[in-house]
C-alpha cells in the first residue's frame, strides 16, 4: 500500500469519525494571520507542562465572521496565552498532516477564564492580608522623584514623557525610567526585576516619592499578562505609593486594583502628578502670603512692645532717681538737724555746768573768806584747780560731741552716695537689657523678611504705587506692573494689554 493510500485511509477514518465539529478547550501558543489564521494549540497539566499539541486553522471566510464578534464581546484578540473554547473538526491531510478546522469560538468561556484567574489571585492576596496594603500608604506630600516602568518606545510612554520633560526642564520633578515587556510569557517577571533594580539604584541617593506603572491600550488578553501573582504581590509589598495608568478607561487589571492610585491612561498619570504639584505650589503661595502677613504683624507688635518697654524703663528710672534724690535730701536734712541739735544741747549743758561751777566756786570762796580767812590762799589754789579741771572736761565734751556729729554726717553722706550710685547702675543695666532684647527681636524679625523667600525662586508683584498685587483680576486692571526678583526689578505689562502709540 502506498503512503498516499495509507494516509488517505487515515483521512477517511478521521472524517468518518468526526463528521462535524466538537467543542474543545485549547490554549493558543502561537497565532499567525495570513488571510487565514494559523494557530499552534496545546493543553497543559496542573504543573504547566504541555500534554497535547495540535495545529489549528480558521479559514479566512470563517475568520471574517467569528473573530470580529469575539473581539467585540471579549475585548481580546487571538494571541499567545489566551484560552479558548472552540468548535473544531479534526482533519487529516496526506500532505499537511493533522489539524483542527475551527468554525466557532465561545466568548463567554474566555471572559470567564480571564476573570477566574484574576479572582484566584485576588482571593489569595486578600487571604494573605496584603490586597489593600499599598492603597493604605500615606499619599506623597509632593512629587520630586518618580520611578517610571513602561514598555520601551510605547505610545503611552511617549505621551507621558511630553509632559514629564517639561517638569524636569524646570527642575520641578525628576523621572527615572526603567523598561520591560508588558505582555508575553515572562513579562511579569521582567517588570518585577526592572522595578527592583531601578529602586535599588535610586534608593542609594534619594528615595522616590512614587512608582508609575504605565502602558498604552491593548487587547484584554494582552493586558492579562499583568494579572500575575508575583507582580501584584510585589506592588502590594512596596512601601512606596504606586500609580498605574494601564490601557484605557474600560480596561481593568489586578495592578490597577492594588495600586495606591489608579489612572485610566498614562497621560492621566502625568496629569495627576502635575495637578498635585500645582496644588502644593498654590498652598505654598498662600502660606508665603500668610507668613509675610504674620511677620508684618509680629514686627509691628514687637515694635510697639519695644517702644512701651523703653518708655516704661525710662519712666521707672526717672521715678527711682527722683525718689533716691528726695530720700537723700531728706536724710541729709535730718542728719544736719540732729547734729545741730546735739551741738546746741552740748553748748547749753556746758554753759550751765560752767555757771554752776562758777557759782559753787564763789560760794566756797565766800565761805572760806568768812570762815577761814587764813586758808584763803589754799582755797584759792584749790578753786583754781577745780575751775581748770571743769574747763578741761567741758572742752573735751564739746570736742567729742563735735567729732561724733561730724562722723555721723560723713557716714550718712557716704551711704547716700553709695545708694545713688547703685540706683544709677541698676537703672542703666535695666535700660541696656531692654535695649538688647529689643535689638535682638528686631534682628529676628528682620531676618524673616522677604529676601529669603525671593532667594527660593518666588517673586513679588506690585502696582506702580508700590502696593502688592495678589490676583489676576487686580493685575489685568493695571497697565503696568513691577516684578521684584532676588537680584532686581523689571517692569511688565499684564497679558492682553497693548502699548498705546502716539498718533
Amino acid at each position: 500500500m502506498s503512503l498516499s493510500r495509507l494516509l488517505g485511509g487515515v483521512a477517511d477514518a478521521v472524517a468518518h469519525a468526526f463528521d462535524k465539529g466538537v467543542w474543545t478547550l485549547v490554549e493558543v501558543v502561537e497565532a499567525r494571520v495570513r488571510g487565514h489564521v494559523y494557530l499552534e494549540l496545546s493543553e497543559r497539566d496542573g504543573s504547566g507542562q504541555p500534554i497535547a499539541k495540535a495545529r489549528g486553522v480558521i479559514w479566512s471566510s470563517t475568520a471574517s465572521r467569528i473573530l470580529p464578534e469575539f473581539e467585540k464581546d471579549t475585548g481580546a484578540v487571538i494571541g499567545a496565552g489566551i484560552k479558548l473554547l472552540v468548535r473544531a473538526r479534526p482533519v487529516f491531510n496526506a500532505q499537511y498532516g493533522f489539524s483542527l478546522d475551527i468554525d466557532a469560538i465561545d466568548p463567554d468561556y474566555t471572559l470567564g477564564d480571564l476573570e477566574a484567574r484574576k479572582k484566584e489571585i485576588r482571593d489569595r492576596l486578600q487571604k494573605e492580608g496584603v490586597f489593600n496594603q499599598n492603597r493604605r500608604l500615606a499619599p506623597p506630600w509632593d512629587y520630586r522623584t518618580v520611578v517610571v516602568i513602561a514598555p520601551e518606545d510605547g505610545a503611552g510612554l511617549g505621551d507621558f514623557r511630553k509632559e514629564a520633560e517639561r517638569l524636569e526642564r524646570f527642575g520641578i520633578c525628576r523621572f527615572i525610567y526603567a523598561h520591560s515587556r508588558f505582555q508575553g510569557e515572562g513579562a511579569a517577571r521582567e517588570i518585577v526585576s526592572a522595578l527592583a533594580l531601578a529602586l535599588e539604584r535610586v534608593n542609594k541617593s534619594t528615595p522616590p516619592d512614587a512608582v508609575a506603572l504605565i502602558r498604552g491600550g491593548g487587547a484584554v488578553n494582552d493586558l492579562a499578562w499583568l494579572n500575575d501573582y508575583d507582580l501584584v504581590r510585589f506592588i502590594c509589598d512596596l512601601d512606596i505609593p504606586v500609580l498605574t495608568g494601564i490601557g484605557h478607561e474600560r480596561d481593568n487589571t489586578l495592578p490597577d486594583e492594588v495600586a495606591h492610585i489608579r489612572f485610566d491612561t498614562p497621560s492621566k498619570v502625568i496629569a495627576g502628578i502635575e495637578q498635585h504639584i500645582l496644588r502644593r505650589v498654590r498652598e505654598a503661595s498662600r502660606a508665603a502670603q500668610d507668613i509675610f502677613a504674620a511677620a508684618s504683624r509680629i514686627a509691628q507688635s514687637a515694635k510697639s512692645k519695644t517702644e512701651r518697654y523703653d518708655a516704661q524703663v525710662r519712666a521707672d528710672a526717672r521715678t527711682h532717681l527722683s525718689r533716691a534724690r528726695q530720700f537723700s535730701a531728706e536724710t541729709l536734712h535730718q542728719l544736719q538737724a540732729a547734729a545741730l541739735h546735739q551741738i546746741h544741747d552740748a553748748r547749753v549743758s556746758s554753759t550751765a555746768l560752767l555757771h554752776q561751777t562758777n557759782t559753787e566756786a564763789a560760794l566756797h570762796v565766800s565761805s572760806a573768806r568768812q570762815q577761814v580767812p587764813a586758808l584763803m590762799n589754799d582755797i584759792r589754789v584749790h578753786s583754781q584747780d577745780q575751775v581748770g579741771a571743769v574747763r578741761s572736761r567741758t572742752d573735751l565734751n564739746f570736742q567729742a560731741i563735735t567729732a561724733e556729729g561730724g562722723a555721723t554726717v560723713r557716714t550718712t553722706r557716704q551711704s547716700v552716695n553709695d545708694q545713688m550710685l547703685r540706683l544709677a547702675e541698676r537703672a542703666q543695666g535695666s535700660i541696656q537689657q531692654a535695649r538688647a532684647g529689643a535689638e535682638a527681636l528686631m534682628r529676628e524679625v528682620t531676618g524673616q523678611g522677604p529676601e529669603k523667600t525671593l532667594g527660593r525662586g518666588f517673586a513679588i508683584v506690585r502696582a506702580p504705587d508700590g502696593q502688592p498685587v495678589t490676583d489676576t483680576v487686580q493685575a489685568q486692571a493695571l497697565t503696568t506692573i513691577d516684578i521684584q526678583f532676588r537680584d532686581g526689578r523689571i517692569n511688565a505689562r499684564p497679558a492682553g494689554k497693548t502699548r498705546k502709540t502716539s498718533p
